[in-house]
């Protein structure tokens, strides 16, 4: 059997996840809520509702895929579905550096989150095929390194997050509403 397109096995990634625009949206939310909890309860507070909601990210964005009318599930086979689960495995040691960073007493967390979900997002353009992943990263990235810079605090930069990963979600959605671009149709 000859091996199948990149172009099509990102098109089924494309149609089981939306674009990936769920879980932009919910990671955003996600974010903005981290943000919330910073103003209210102080940074640690915050730190917990970043990790603890960045669990149910994938969860709920199948959800909201499944609401879309999407299956929330690439094709079995699917060698992109490989991509991203080692992204994942990028993701979980980010996460502990980012942690490792809060706990030892620097006020860093968000700013590493921010550059370790944006270096992450680079990846996104090769699964999706959609170059709006690559701004998005780029943007998360940029925003990670100013926070560093200027020392942003945590509200601040979390709040950036949900508001690049908010963009995006509302990008991506309305390029595939439009039929622009790659965002439109099955494999």
């Amino acid at each position: 059997m000859p091996t199948q397109s990149v172009q099509h096995h990102q098109a089924d990634m494309r149609a089981a996840y939306v674009d990936g625009a769920p879980g932009a949206l919910v990671s955003g939310v996600v974010w903005l809520a981290a943000a919330a909890t910073s103003l209210a309860l102080g940074a640690k507070a915050s730190v917990w509702v970043l990790l603890v909601g960045g669990m149910a990210i994938f969860p709920l964005a199948v959800v909201v895929c499944r609401l879309m009318g999407a299956s929330g599930k690439h094709t079995k086979g699917n060698p992109l579905g490989l991509l991203a689960m080692e992204g994942t495995a990028w993701l979980m040691a980010g996460i502990y550096l980012s942690l490792a960073v809060f706990l030892a007493g620097t006020p860093l967390f968000f700013t590493v989150m921010l550059l370790v979900v944006g270096s992450r997002y680079l990846t996104f353009q090769t699964l999706y095929g959609l170059r709006a992943y690559w701004f998005a990263g780029g943007a998360l990235c940029g925003v990670g390194f100013v926070a560093a810079a200027f020392k942003l605090p945590a509200a601040v930069s979390a709040s950036f997050g949900g508001c690049i990963e908010l963009g995006l979600a509302a990008w991506l959605l309305t390029q595939r509403r439009q039929g622009k671009g790659h965002a439109v149709g099955a494999p």
